[in-house]
């Protein structure tokens, strides 16, 4: 994401309020004020409630998704190298605070046609890391456990502190290698 342009600032402001006082709150007025900037400079990039939710889904995950696809590309690894760039990227969403958790908890609450592109991506990893060269069963477990720590951080159940979440990553990338 752009992160200097105008309309990445609001989406940046609608995830933080997602994340930190949940979807009922995201309004337009309270992005808006989150962002700094006029309900009039918030409307120019998005018309309405919807389309700043799609925006923000469209954008947040094409960032998780151009971060997976770039790491396990330039990773020298033989084998694994598809899971360990998932576990990367997903770990690293987790330790950002307003990433793309926000955006799919927005569109699962309020549009959940939305997550259509990242359900064919997930497919598409899925197929990568069971053709990664380490056993598929074992990358396939490793990206559940690490999909479970997210949604754990999302819903807030059984957090983990920073300390043992480092750990548990580690972990994972050791049992891809």
């Amino acid at each position: 994401m752009n992160r200097n342009s105008k309309r990445s600032h609001i989406l940046t402001a609608a995830a933080s309020i997602v994340k930190n006082h949940g979807v009922e709150k995201l309004t337009l007025e309270a992005v808006a004020k989150e962002a700094g900037v006029s309900k009039g400079g918030l409307l120019h990039h998005f018309p309405n409630k919807e389309a700043l939710i799609k925006g923000m889904v469209e954008e947040l995950t094409n960032d998780f998704i151009d971060e997976v696809n770039h790491k396990a590309t330039t990773n020298a690894a033989d084998s694994g190298k598809w899971i360990q760039a998932y576990i990367e990227t997903t770990f690293d969403d987790l330790n950002s605070g307003n990433g793309i958790s926000s955006a799919l908890s927005a569109a699962l609450f309020t549009n959940p046609d939305l997550l259509v592109n990242l359900q064919n991506q997930y497919a598409v990893w899925q197929q990568n890391m069971e053709n990664d060269g380490i056993d598929p069963v074992s990358s396939t477990i490793a990206r559940l456990a690490a999909d479970g720590l997210w949604f754990t951080e999302i819903f807030g159940v059984g957090k983990l502190d920073d300390e043992i979440r480092s750990k548990v990553m580690m972990q994972l990338i050791t049992m891809t290698r």
